[in-house]
């Protein structure tokens, strides 16, 4: 959230300078894709949580909660995990590289590149922790052992879920 601000703010502040100046800054252009990077790949694991990913639901609509965990499962376990696995294998090199270079941006003025390139294995990384984590939540579900990952909740629900787990603490001490 803050780094949307963030690179919102350097946006319009560099477009404002840009048309009042008529001057531009290459490490301002870049920090704004940097942020962009930034915001994409370090939310991937946090909207997997959150299940707001985009997914096809026109199909798995149709099916039981079973059904569409089932899918999910499969999802994780031949698309996602293969397909961030592969990435993080073939970046990891890539990355390295350009950290023990120092490579710096080719634009006068630009910044450095290795930071804006170790995203890709952080969040892809990020993005593997969370799918081990709902595979199990799913497996749980499946068997009997946890409730349906899959259940939206409302955008207040952890907060009514603290205020009912301090209430119960309360009434649980004042017994």
């Amino acid at each position: 959230m803050w780094l949307v601000l963030i690179a919102v703010v350097i946006s319009a502040g560099n477009a404002l300078v840009r048309k009042l100046f008529n001057t531009s800054s290459n490490a301002l252009l870049e920090i704004q894709w940097y942020l962009f990077a930034a915001i994409f790949m370090l939310a991937a694991g946090y909207t997997f949580l959150r299940n707001e990913h985009v997914r096809i639901d026109i199909l798995t609509s149709r099916l039981s909660p079973r059904g569409q965990n089932i899918v999910d499962i499969v999802g994780i376990l031949f698309f996602l995990l293969p397909m961030a696995g592969l990435i993080l294998w073939l970046s990891w090199p890539i990355v390295m590289m350009s950290v023990a270079s120092g490579e710096m941006s080719q634009n006068p003025g630009g910044l450095i590149r290795w930071p804006v390139k170790m995203l890709l294995p952080l969040g892809l990384a990020l993005l593997v922790l969370q799918a081990l984590s709902e595979l199990i939540k799913r497996i749980a579900f499946l068997s009997g052992h946890g409730p349906n990952p899959l259940r939206k909740k409302s955008a207040g629900a952890a907060t009514e879920d603290l205020v009912a787990t301090i209430k119960a603490q309360r009434e649980g001490g004042a017994k």
